[in-house]
């Protein structure tokens, strides 16, 4: 006997299923697009003879006879932050909780031609439509003039459009703020994101509008880079400044600060303040455990899927308001001294 498992194996298409079940071509198309005038004996002989031959069908070639692929695409750009992380995270549990598949696609951020390349392979795999995770303006911009038959629901840039989502990022940094100077700050700093963010400069709004809605001088701002490197290098600066608090605009710029602070010979919260944003995992067991705004991400994914397939069956989504922020109250906050 030859050894024949080296050769390559032969694709498995309707019509061998359809030989195998004793049914028409026809007939087997039908189980497949789940049509309901199939007998029941029929329907269990033609998935009995998919599943012996190891059949699979195609998503795109399913969606071209259907319009439903049962898959959502994602475009994501900086996916290793944890913002989008975790929301690519969300997406794929929400997705699988109604019975659909996620599709990713990934861009790079400042180059538009990445951006239309990606999405163009998220409509060739028959996705049902698409949730942008894409946190810069011009990434979205790269969007705009696109005309891809199949709806766009884009987290992170609410204001950007109707079919936007987000968690509403200035409440979160308004909470962050309050809570410094509930305990008494009045000298608040804000160490922010990257400026071409766009979550980075509605919390950096946030700041701003609570301190003016309190009366209080508007406080410095220095930018980071997202990364606790960031956040330990602004250390020098936030010391020239006089300011007895820091609302830092994620947990990881806030851990740096930290660090930093602790190897200045300076006590957080004795001496500083200091307040972050996400809630990260790891944000409980800072030293000291950080005082953080949290993100539901989980229930900013559900709105989204859900939005995107209301567009699809051509209903209005219910629910596109910005999702509510929690401030989690830890050990990095004490009256200034």
């Amino acid at each position: 006997m030859s050894d024949t498992s080296s050769e390559p194996r032969r694709t498995v298409g309707v019509r061998d299923v359809a030989v195998l079940a004793g049914v028409s071509r026809q007939t087997v198309s039908r189980v497949l697009n789940d049509h309901p005038e199939v007998a029941v004996e029929t329907r269990e002989r033609v998935l009995a003879a998919m599943t012996e031959l190891g059949y699979r069908m195609n998503n795109a070639a399913r969606a071209l006879g259907t319009r439903r692929s049962r898959t959502l695409g994602v475009l994501a750009t900086d996916a290793l932050h944890y913002g989008p992380s975790r929301s690519i995270a969300a997406l794929e549990a929400s997705a699988r909780e109604v019975g659909y598949w996620l599709s990713a696609a990934f861009a790079d951020a400042g180059d538009a031609d990445s951006v239309v390349a990606a999405v163009d392979h998220l409509v060739m795999q028959g996705v049902e439509g698409v949730v942008v995770v894409a946190p810069h303006a011009h990434t979205l911009d790269a969007l705009d003039e696109l005309r891809i038959g199949v709806p766009i629901v884009t987290l992170h840039a609410a204001d950007r459009g109707a079919r936007g989502l987000s968690v509403d990022q200035a409440a979160g940094a308004r909470l962050a703020v309050a809570a410094l100077a509930d305990a008494g700050h009045t000298r608040i700093a804000h160490l922010a994101g990257p400026a071409d963010w766009l979550e980075a400069e509605s919390r950096t709004q946030g700041f701003a509008d609570e301190l003016a809605a309190r009366g209080l001088a508007a406080g410095a701002v220095f930018e980071g880079d997202w990364t606790a490197g960031s956040g330990y290098a602004a250390v020098d600066a936030v010391r020239s400044s006089g300011v007895t608090a820091v609302f830092a605009a994620n947990d990881q710029m806030a851990l740096g600060l930290l660090g930093g602070l602790h190897e200045a010979g300076l006590s957080v919260p004795g001496d500083i303040s200091v307040v972050g944003f996400d809630d990260t995992p790891d944000a409980a067991y800072y030293w000291p455990k950080l005082t953080t705004v949290r993100q539901d991400f989980s229930e900013l994914a559900r709105r989204a899927v859900a939005a995107v397939l209301a567009d699809s069956a051509g209903a209005s989504a219910s629910d596109l308001a910005p999702v509510a922020p929690v401030l989690v109250t830890r050990d990095s906050v004490a009256p200034p001294r």
